[in-house]
């Protein structure tokens, strides 16, 4: 547990030295919050009055996959330069190592989450959530992010380098929008609704707009837990064995 505890404190470390990547993952979900709010809102029928509604904890998932997927880099750049050896060599497992990097992404996606609520509310966004749905709802929001960060940590250790880990962010940035994070999954094409149904984006969001905004949630709420449930362990178990071959 003390591994894992400076494990974190040297994520955070890091994050405060690379401040220009941290701005990026942080402020691009919020230039993408502001285009879809005033370039197409107001084009795109959702049933909601302002689409900033709508939009929003879509955008939220948006950013927690990008800052998430920063984990991929991270993890890639301590196995190539070669400081994973001077961690086992001072009795710092891979757990406590790759927990580190999980935790720290955690903790920036804590941060960035609450920047895009509070710009959110700055052009119009208008919860009727509770302070218990609230903390639900960043409950989930957090659960997510630490099953995509564990998933990250494994397309860190596939990568040969941290630019081939860099390019997690794409599969992440692209998973929210053949969902229901910016348009009704029922105005998409049969083919690309079913796919929007059925993946683990599409119930994470709408749990949260029910949570925060009061639509029906039904099972969204357990398909997301299940989602990240199972995201999670798997790509433990991966991390584990993957980190086990790398470190040879």
């Amino acid at each position: 547990m003390s591994n894992a505890i400076v494990m974190v404190e040297r994520n955070i470390r890091l994050s405060t030295r690379n401040v220009e990547a941290l701005l990026t993952a942080v402020m691009l979900p919020i230039l993408i919050l502001v285009l879809f709010v005033y370039l197409f809102g107001g084009a795109i029928q959702t049933g909601f009055t302002d689409y900033v509604d709508y939009a929003l904890p879509g955008v939220l998932l948006l950013c927690t996959g990008f800052v998430s997927a920063l984990t991929a880099t991270r993890v890639s750049e301590d196995l190539q330069e070669g400081i994973v050896d001077r961690f086992r060599s001072l009795g710092v497992g891979g757990a406590a190592m790759l927990g580190g990097h999980v935790a720290g992404s955690v903790l920036r996606n804590a941060v960035s989450i609450t920047l895009l609520i509070a710009v959110a509310l700055l052009i119009g966004f208008s919860p009727n959530a509770s302070a218990a749905e609230w903390l639900l709802a960043l409950g989930v929001l957090l659960l997510f992010v630490f099953a995509i960060s564990w998933l990250a940590a494994v397309f860190g250790l596939l990568a040969k380098t941290p630019e081939g880990a860099a390019g997690f962010q794409f599969f992440i940035m692209f998973l929210p929008y053949p969902s229901s994070a910016f348009v009704p999954v029922e105005t998409m094409p049969t083919w690309l609704h079913w796919f929007a149904e059925n993946q683990p984006a599409t119930p994470v969001i709408e749990t949260v707009r029910g949570l925060l905004l009061g639509t029906p949630i039904g099972l969204s709420g357990v398909l997301a837990v299940a989602w990240c449930a199972g995201i999670a362990g798997v790509s433990m178990l991966l991390a584990a064995l993957l980190f086990r071959r790398r470190v040879r």
